[in-house]
């Protein structure tokens, strides 16, 4: 098929999706959910992938005529924030997203949809108000900077035959990420609120934009998140929404914060107490286990504006009834 020719109507023909980064925590549920839509899926990624990265003729067959592209690739962000590690962060998300752009631009029939991850982490530290994706202001640190060139990348090229989402997607809860150590710290009665607090600051951090700044006191730092069920979901209806495009907020509508989400683990889980960790003990467990203190501490306010006035519904508003479909009280097994 030539560019301009028209489709052949869905119901006629198999539809393809094409996931890159399909190996991960939301991938692996994604490839899955598509499959279960009776979607012909075809993974992009580095190791037991269909197409691998870098193999620019396989990657341009296999988005020509495909109907969505989602793009998840990326190193995790959960590492302590070296030299090494921050430069494969950028490149993780920037050159594949622009390998992407390359071959979309390559092919006679282009993706109809390509939606490629984001972060809510875009967005500054915020204590006194919400952020939408109109109203939202963007931050600073080297996260803040990750961000910005993923989006740039994602929205560089001149692709007028392919509508573009990026998902800003907050903290996603599901069986696996960041569940995990939280659930584990609650119990070994070590679940109580992660307490901000001031912490010297080394000309290092400061130059690579990697240290956190006090701000929320008592655990009373936002917390923003969403169940994976609902980023699925809200995959699926930006493909039904044509009007949809550009930024889209992937966050749950009731948003909470450190304090609320510890104690309502707790209740989950059944444990009967938790201790609280303060800032100098996040920065030493952090160095530790190789991980950084923004990750807990920074408040993040994000709230799905652009979603709710499109019409979307939340299948887990509410944290309780979220953590409770992951996990089973007292036992420590998950559900999913």
């Amino acid at each position: 098929m030539t560019r301009g020719q028209e489709r052949t109507p869905l119901e006629a023909r198999r539809t393809t999706s094409v996931v890159a980064g399909a190996s991960g925590f939301i991938g692996r549920r994604l490839v899955a959910h598509l499959r279960e839509r009776g979607d012909d899926v075809v993974t992009v990624g580095r190791s037991g992938a269909d197409v691998s990265w870098g193999d620019e003729e396989r990657l341009i067959e296999a988005l020509e005529g495909a109907d969505l592209l989602v793009n998840l690739a990326g190193k995790s962000v959960n590492c302590r924030y070296t030299a090494a590690n921050r430069t494969e962060i950028v490149r993780s998300r920037v050159e594949t997203t622009r390998q992407l752009g390359a071959a979309i631009a390559a092919c006679d029939d282009p993706p109809a949809l390509w939606i490629n991850a984001s972060t809510a982490t875009i967005y500054r530290h915020s204590e006194d108000r919400a952020m939408g994706e109109h109203t939202g202001e963007l931050g600073e640190g080297f996260s803040v900077e990750v961000a910005r060139a993923w989006e740039a990348a994602f929205l560089e090229q001149r692709l007028p035959a392919t509508r573009r989402v990026a998902l800003r997607i907050a903290i996603v809860l599901g069986d696996g990420g960041v569940l995990v150590p939280l659930a584990r710290l609650v119990r070994l009665g070590l679940g109580g609120p992660q307490i901000d607090g001031r912490w010297p600051a080394s000309r290092r951090r400061r130059r690579a934009g990697t240290y956190h700044q006090y701000g929320a006191p008592g655990g009373r730092q936002r917390f923003s998140w969403v169940h994976v069920d609902d980023v699925l979901g809200v995959i699926d209806f930006v493909r039904e929404h044509r009007e949809l495009d550009g930024v889209v907020n992937v966050s749950a509508p009731h948003p909470t914060d450190n304090r609320t989400l510890m104690r309502t683990l707790r209740r989950v889980l059944g444990a009967p107490f938790g201790l609280p960790a303060y800032r100098w003990m996040l920065e030493i467990g952090s160095a530790v286990i190789r991980t950084e203190t923004e990750l807990v501490l920074k408040s993040r306010w994000v709230v799905p504006d652009r979603l709710e006035a499109a019409g979307y519904r939340f299948g887990f508003p509410d944290l309780e009834p979220a953590l409770r479909s992951i996990l089973r009280p007292a036992s420590g097994e998950r559900t999913r």
